[in-house]
């Protein structure tokens, strides 16, 4: 064993998905498993089973087709939880159960309302249980960076005893700073017997800002896991971005001596896909996968820059796979040149989706005198992932202007039969929107409405982010297309087909680990 080998577990599909309005469906958690796979993480924590029955068939589905990665799932201290778990991953070349129970005074007594040896003696069975149903168990201690240290050790040194081979120590409400949460992991490897019988893993969320500069120090104490997620997606304000975190130990190998197996170049493409699925923009300053990462707009960087890249890069756009190709596609592309695009951007699809694609992106050509990498991703994605959805888009016609009133005619298709209306509104958009629920009728409160151009130029496609809400339940649409209104209209059948997805999930207490 490697014991400069860091473990990468990616809980996009399961900690991820529980950021307010990231609901994904089965074919998208799948899709989004098997490029995780193809980035060469170890571990995917695919869903929480017990959750739904939607979370047990996807956990169970991304288990079927996993080969490479091991599939975990989330499971309490309970019975059934850790059965249905077991059930869940049975299907999958490499398993695991990753259960958790609170061990903080303020979680024990007001969360799980149980005294501290309860709290022991479920670890205990829960662990055994979970041993007994597969090999490779995973024991988290919620809430782990505010545990009393003596109880923290013996919790820790009980799961190990009962089976646990990864022990997680989660920094579950972004509590921690870099040194104090180093100087935690560093006193469980010293005081806890039994410590070198597993491996130590770190959970962290971003509240102050600090998940990965946590993950990082607590690496250099002796952590040998870390838990994080494509784009740092996650609860409040997420978690450690995976990204951040294998270009961090990628780029500065001098201070961080350790290794993951982490194929950067599927970075950006990750990124793009997870951005796509749960209509949750990156920002432009984002590290790594920002738009801005890799751009240059001081005339001072810029010289630097075309003189010699490494004096203001401090890694290549083309390690993180972002290739800035001079292949401009247009209205005379074919077919076959289309599908190389595809492969490029890292897309593998098939015969019928790729002819679905082309029809789109011939239609887009139309439109536009150049079709950029951006604009083929944004197509694609925008076709691909709302394939299967309960209401379609098919066309749009508006009538705007200062003079009034403003008129929306939208055809869409829902459960197969088309259906038209004609609605005004306070505005095109306001026009669309009415349009859309007289067709469906809802009620739900649309929360934010967001435009930003995929490319430059007057004909570059919009890129329209929708959230809508209801009873307390909130989910965000995305939609492209060079006309701001069809995408407008893409973006706000997409938000609906996820709060049709949301309705179905009833996701039991104590999520958080």
């Amino acid at each position: 064993m490697d014991h400069n080998r860091v473990i990468i577990f990616d809980t996009t599909l399961r900690d991820g998905e529980q950021s307010p309005g990231a609901s994904m469906n089965l074919d998208e958690k799948v899709r989004i498993a098997l490029t995780l796979e193809d980035m060469g993480v170890d571990v995917i924590e695919a869903g929480f089973p017990i959750a739904s029955v939607g979370d047990f068939e996807a956990v169970r589905s991304v288990a079927q087709v996993v080969t490479r990665s091991r599939i975990a799932g989330l499971a309490r201290a309970v019975k059934g939880d850790i059965e249905r778990c077991a059930e869940a991953v049975r299907p999958a070349a490499l398993s695991r159960i990753h259960t958790f129970i609170s061990t903080s005074p303020l979680h024990m007594k007001f969360k799980l309302q149980m005294e501290p040896d309860a709290v022991l003696a479920a670890i205990h069975d829960s662990v055994t249980l979970a041993r007994n149903l597969v090999e490779d168990v995973e024991w988290s201690a919620e809430d782990g960076s505010r545990t009393e240290h003596d109880f923290l050790c013996r919790a820790v040194e009980t799961a190990i005893a009962a089976g646990a081979r990864t022990i997680n120590i989660p920094d579950t409400v972004g509590y921690a700073v870099p040194e104090e949460y180093a100087a935690l992991i560093a006193m469980l490897l010293n005081r806890v017997p039994n410590a070198d019988q597993a491996i130590f893993s770190v959970h962290c969320h971003n509240d102050l800002g600090l998940a990965v500069a946590n993950s990082l120090a607590a690496v250099n104490a002796g952590a040998r896991q870390i838990e994080c997620t494509i784009n740092g997606l996650g609860e409040r304000a997420g978690n450690a971005a995976m990204e951040e975190i294998v270009m961090a130990l990628r780029t500065r190998a001098d201070v961080l001596p350790y290794t993951c197996g982490v194929r950067t170049e599927h970075i950006t493409r990750a990124s793009r896909l997870v951005s796509a699925v749960t209509g949750f923009v990156v920002q432009p300053n984002k590290a790594i996968v920002g738009a801005n990462a890799f751009a240059h707009e001081s005339g001072i960087h810029q010289d630097g820059v075309l003189k010699n890249a490494a004096t203001y890069e401090i890694m290549t756009p083309e390690s993180v796979g972002l290739n800035r190709s001079n292949l401009v596609m247009g209205k005379h592309s074919g077919r076959h040149a289309f599908r190389d695009k595809l492969k490029q951007l890292g897309y593998d699809l098939g015969d019928n989706a790729v002819n679905d694609a082309f029809k789109r992106f011939k239609d887009l050509a139309d439109k536009k005198k150049e079709v950029f990498d951006e604009d083929i991703v944004a197509l694609v994605d925008d076709e691909v992932i709302r394939r299967n959805d309960h209401i379609r888009f098919v066309s749009l016609e508006v009538i705007a202007g200062s003079r009034g009133p403003q008129k929306a005619t939208l055809e869409l298709e829902i459960d197969g039969v088309v259906q038209v209306t004609t609605a005004t509104g306070d505005g095109p958009v306001d026009a669309t929107f009415n349009a859309i629920k007289a067709l469906y009728p809802h009620q739900v409160r649309l929360q934010l409405y967001q435009v930003h151009a995929v490319t430059a130029g007057t004909d570059a496609q919009a890129e329209v982010t929708v959230r809508l809400e209801e009873d307390g339940r909130t989910v965000i649409g995305q939609g492209a297309d060079t006309d701001t209104l069809v995408a407008s209209a893409r973006a706000y059948v997409t938000a609906l087909n996820k709060m049709l997805l949301k309705r179905e999930k009833t996701a039991p207490d104590a999520l958080s680990a």
